[in-house]
């Protein structure tokens, strides 16, 4: 059964489940977490998402997740391999195909945590591009509302395309 597609307008206090959640990663990663950062469409002011926070911890090693998924379960991370992702470590909260939060675990130096805060930062800073996501994530969701790998596969192309011009930039 594929995860149902559902988009919110942007509400205020995703930024506080960011920051509560923070408080609380922050003691099971301890020193380990080099930086603990909001990605997702939830971090970007005004920009309609799924109601899902997503956090992204960057670490010097990903093996040190390893010894951390004991701790996050016992506060409701359950650990989520996926094979298709080995540069990443995937943990999700809430209930089955109804989750609250995904944390993705990162190496600080990798592509993928920078292509995570380059994305992030662009729309921050770019309002029009910003609409045109929302505009974008809307249409495929209409079209895509009961599969969710779809509606995500689809907005990859963007995503690349916002990367880019970002890396243009510097």
């Amino acid at each position: 059964m594929a995860e149902e597609v559902s988009i919110l307008e942007y509400k205020p206090e995703w930024f506080q489940q960011f920051k509560q959640e923070r408080e609380r990663l922050n003691i099971v990663f301890d020193d380990k977490a080099i930086a603990i950062e909001h990605i997702g469409s939830t971090s970007i002011i005004g920009l309609p998402s799924k109601p899902i926070i997503d956090i992204a911890v960057g670490i010097v090693d990903l093996s040190e997740t390893d010894s951390l998924i004991e701790p996050l379960e016992s506060i409701g991370y359950e650990y989520v391999p996926k094979a298709d992702f080995p540069k990443r470590r995937f943990f999700r909260k809430g209930a089955w195909r109804k989750g609250t939060h995904h944390l993705h675990v990162y190496e600080i130096s990798s592509d993928e945590w920078n292509n995570n805060l380059l994305f992030r930062d662009y729309l921050r800073n770019h309002p029009e591009k910003m609409l045109e996501y929302a505009k974008l994530k809307k249409h495929h969701a209409s079209l895509y509302a009961a599969d969710r790998a779809t509606y995500t596969q689809m907005k990859a192309p963007f995503i690349r395309r916002i990367i880019e011009l970002s890396k243009a930039e510097d």
